[in-house]
Order: structure tokens, then sequence, then C-alpha cells
């Protein structure tokens, strides 16, 4: 909204700076930061008051039942915090902005659903999981739908680009439709499944949203995807505030959730932090790198996948003592904090990873 400022430029010249994507990316993120912070102890206290508290399953790790009791469903926090940043800082007219924010309450809406159910019905096994999967599905379907009527890049509508590879294009063809929504369904998964230590999915969605803001900003600007040989999507700086109030609202969060947590972010958030990294890929055109931006969602994710696989195949054996990874590494010992931070700093090398890849090609 406070884009539109810019357009009384010419009367007062202070308010053209509105105009610039990288000033209204710092506002986002700042302004999503200071909501979480002003408001989190009060909703912090609600949420407690009303007994929306985390239950520490027995088949977890032992060191997690002294977390029973903490309040959850934080990530009302998230998304309150993001959706007025984005309301104020990034351009309305822009159909990024509304296809990330359709994205962001469609899943939140899947997110605080589950947790309703567990927390609040006491159902420890949440909503059908078929509910949850048919609005990731319905989501992703009408995500697709749009950009397939709105490419980003006509030229390149059904195709990928291989990161470190000069002109390494992939045209899927039709099978980029499902690969586009199995790319928005995966990530919210493997976003959900990280939550599980104190600060571990806020920490590594600041590493992966930030570096998608500043590939989603450089494919906006003509020059800066010419020179460095990725694909132009014109409109794609819109997208860098979206994720830009996305870091701002994570970062706020684990002021509350960092060991020992005083919030847990829940379903609420998780679900959609997931989704819109997934579709901030397909429309800055940088499908691929998400494995390697987002790798420690990936490791989370194909760890429970190897195990559920190596439990059924060896008749009963495990592959890892607890999945996803960041338990196993628990029950080997490893105190929590030390596991997030680890954790983090592998998330770090994986930004510094994608982000040479831009030179690398």
């Amino acid at each position: 909204m406070l884009y539109y400022l810019s357009f009384l430029k010419h009367d007062i010249s202070f308010l053209n700076v509105f105009s610039y994507i990288t000033f209204r990316a710092g506002g986002a993120i700042i302004t999503a930061l200071l909501i979480v912070l002003f408001i989190g102890p009060a909703v912090i206290r609600k949420l407690s008051s009303y007994k929306i508290q985390q239950y520490q399953r027995d088949c977890g790790p032992a060191s997690h039942l002294s977390k029973h009791g903490t309040p959850t469903m934080g990530g009302v926090l998230i998304l309150a915090s993001l959706l007025v940043s984005v309301f104020l800082w990034a351009r309305l007219d822009s159909p990024y902005t509304w296809i990330l924010t359709f994205t962001t309450i469609m899943l939140a809406i899947a997110g605080i659903l589950d947790d309703y159910t567990k927390l609040v019905k006491k159902n420890p096994a949440g909503m059908p999981s078929w509910v949850k999967f048919s609005i990731q599905i319905f989501t992703s379907f009408i995500v697709v739908l749009f950009l397939t009527m709105y490419p980003p890049n006509a030229e390149f509508a059904f195709k990928l680009s291989i990161p470190f590879f000069n002109n390494f294009i992939i045209n899927l063809s039709f099978f980029y439709l499902i690969f586009a929504m199995l790319l928005i369904v995966g990530s919210s998964n493997a976003t959900n499944l990280t939550d599980g230590l104190d600060g571990l999915a806020a920490g590594s969605m600041v590493l992966c949203a930030g570096t998608y803001a500043i590939f989603a900003y450089l494919a906006g600007n003509f020059n800066f995807a010419d020179y460095l040989k990725i694909i132009y999507v014109p409109g794609a700086g819109e997208i860098a505030v979206f994720l830009c109030a996305v870091v701002g609202a994570c970062l706020g969060f684990l002021w509350f959730n960092t060991y020992p947590a005083q919030v847990f972010m829940g379903d609420t958030s998780s679900l959609f932090l997931g989704g819109v990294l997934g579709v901030a890929a397909l429309c800055s055109k940088q499908e691929i790198l998400l494995p390697i931006a987002g790798g420690i969602f990936v490791i989370e994710t194909l760890s429970v996948m190897m195990q559920m696989f190596y439990f059924r195949v060896s008749g009963g054996k495990r592959l890892f003592k607890m999945a996803p990874l960041h338990h196993h590494f628990e029950l080997k010992g490893w105190p929590e904090p030390k596991v997030t931070v680890r954790f983090w700093i592998i998330g770090i090398v994986l930004t510094l990873i994608s982000l040479a890849s831009l030179k690398i090609r």
C-alpha cells in the first residue's frame, strides 16, 4: 500500500523511496519483525489461557517431555505479521503478491484446522490426512492454473533452468504442471516435518526465504538477469518483498521460539511457510534451486521416507534411531540446541552454494 505514496513524488520528492524494491523489502522485514515482538507476549499469554498447549507423545525423545504444556499455534504470530507487512509494503496490483497471499491463507487454514483438532478437540491424530492433502492439492492446482494462464516468462513457461550450467534448459512440457504441484505440496510438508526442535524450522526458513528473495530481486531486473544468465521474470521484485516479510516474521518468532521455546509455531504456519517457498520458486523460475537452498527441509523429509522404506523391507528394523533426522541426533546424545545450530550451519553453507550458482554457469 505504501508503494502508492511514490505517486506523489512530484510534490514531495522524498516519497519516491517507496518505489524502490530494496527500500520496501527492508521495510517489510522490519515491520514484520516488530509486529511479532510487540504482540508476541500477549498472544503467548492468550494461547496459554486457552490451554492451547503442546502435547508430547511418549514415543518421542524423552527430553521432549519437559515441553509438555508449552503454548503452540504460535504460527498465528507469523501469519498476522506477514499479512500486515505485505499489505503495507508490497504492490497490491502485482499478481505475485496475490498468488503468494492466496497460498498463505489456504495453507494456513489447513494448519489451523489440524492444530485445532489436535489441541482443542484433543484428537492427537489431528484432522484426517485426506482433508489436509485435499487443501494442499487444491491450493497447488489453483497456483499452477494461474501460472499456466499467466506464466512468469512465456518463453520458459514449461521449462526448468538447471543451476551451475549456462543455458541448460529442460522442457517438461505437460509434465511441468504435475511437477509444479508436487513442488508446492512437497515443500509444504517438508517444512512441517522440520518443525520439531526449538528454532529449527523458523531459522531454516529465514535462510531459505532470504536466498529466494535475492534471486527474485535479481530475476525481476532485466540487466541483472541478463548479466547473470538467469530467466528474466518481469515484476518478480514483489516476490522479494513478500519473502522479506517472511524473513522478518520468522526472525521475530525466533525471539520466542529459540531454546527453550516459549511457544511453538505448530501446523498453523509450518504448512504455509513451505508452500510459499514452493510457489516463490515457481514464480521466480528457480525451481531446481529449491532442493539446494532448502536442503535442510529435503534432508529431513528424505530421512522419514528412508526410515519408512527400510522399516518395511527389513522386517521392522530402523535405519535411524528416530525420524525425522533431528531426532536421530538427539537420541545419539546431542543436546537440542547443538542439533539446531549445526543444522543452521548446514543451511548457511547451502545458502552460499545457492548464491554461488549465480556466477558458476
